[in-house]
């Protein structure tokens, strides 16, 4: 019984976890800083910011290619962010599966 106490708490700070990382915002960005993504510690993007420098009719693609790297970004330290929180569950160590966000 005393086991499935202890699955009952890691299950409720699990769901701790989760919403802190929903309240909590990292951001990744591109070219200097002209493209700037804002996303939730979960990795869902909240905001794009572009410096008006890097929106020019003639080069989308480069646009593309920042705004594409600046999510990614945002999301690597997103991943991270989660990654160090759940260690904190964990007590640092490794799990053999990938607990959800």
């Amino acid at each position: 019984m005393k086991i499935l106490q202890q699955a009952q708490q890691m299950q409720g700070r699990l769901q701790e976890i989760q919403d802190q990382l929903q309240h909590q915002t990292v951001a990744g960005s591109a070219g200097g800083g002209m493209v700037t993504v804002e996303a939730d510690g979960r990795g869902q993007v909240l905001r794009v910011k572009l410096d008006p420098s890097v929106v020019s009719s003639s080069d989308v693609e480069m646009l593309e290619d920042l705004i594409v790297v600046a999510v990614t970004d945002a999301q690597k330290k997103a991943a991270a962010l989660a990654g160090a929180e759940m260690g904190k569950l964990t007590g640092g160590l490794p799990l053999p599966f990938k607990l959800p966000l």
